[in-house]
């Protein structure tokens, strides 16, 4: 069985490929890891490991295809859409897949380089232009803002019951917003989607912004519960308190 260490920032990407292989009797991933200090350790951890990691985790290339030969693994870069593979061919490594591949390719990939040999990149036919992405400024566009702060949650790997808590909802009605979403981009379920916002530089960047606007709110709630609290212990102890 071929031992893989999946690396990638996108919770709902390694999710997705973690569903593909559990499926699959001779690729089996022994660790999954969201930073490079994570993956570098995972290497070490497992010799003779296939290393599938995402190039947006920006490794320090000399350090981890040093470390990749040293440990007798073989490291597979998850390219964008809109870089050059031979890049990542030069530098060493033993195959390219890009964000948009399949599962088809996904699987194709793996099981060329643990046979020893390099995987040639195949483009996506539906990778978009890195000047311009008709598809994705068409469909941002036609996203509400509540759709849109949906889908940012969905790239985070949020499930529905987490998305309502924070768009203070309910579950049904955040089903029901995700199939006027699935209909606007035409993918089928949330892994389709949050794969399809990654693949789209304008979506992608729309979602990763609204993740940050997210993020600050939630945190400035949770002080403003902490400080209301704290109101409430203070005036709790300043009463003075009666015998019987």
């Amino acid at each position: 069985m071929t031992k893989i260490i999946l690396a990638d920032v996108q919770p709902i990407y390694r999710a997705g490929v973690a569903r593909l292989l559990s499926g699959e009797t001779d690729l089996h991933i022994v660790a999954q890891c969201s930073d490079m200090e994570r993956t570098l350790h995972a290497i070490t951890t497992f010799p003779g490991s296939l290393v599938l990691f995402a190039s947006e985790l920006h490794p320090e290339w000399p350090r981890l295809t040093l470390l990749l030969d040293t440990m007798g693994s073989r490291g597979i870069v998850i390219a964008e859409n809109t870089e050059a593979a031979s890049t990542f061919l030069q530098l060493g490594l033993h195959g390219v897949l890009f964000r948009g591949s399949s599962g088809k390719l996904l699987l194709e990939c793996l099981r060329t380089v643990a046979a020893g040999n390099i995987c040639q990149p195949i483009r996506p036919e539906n990778a978009p232009s890195s000047t311009e992405d008709a598809v994705g400024i068409r469909v941002r566009e036609r996203l509400t803002p509540k759709e849109m702060r949906i889908v940012a949650l969905i790239v985070q790997g949020c499930k529905n019951r987490e998305i309502a808590f924070r768009l203070k909802t309910t579950e049904q009605v955040i089903k029901n917003y995700l199939r006027s979403i699935y209909d606007k981009t035409g993918v089928g379920d949330r892994l389709e989607l949050a794969l399809f916002v990654l693949h789209h530089r304008v979506l992608a960047e729309a979602a990763s912004e609204l993740g940050l606007v997210m993020e600050r709110e939630e945190n400035a709630r949770l002080r403003t519960l902490a400080d209301l609290s704290a109101n409430v212990e203070h005036l709790d102890e300043s009463i003075p308190k009666t015998g019987t």
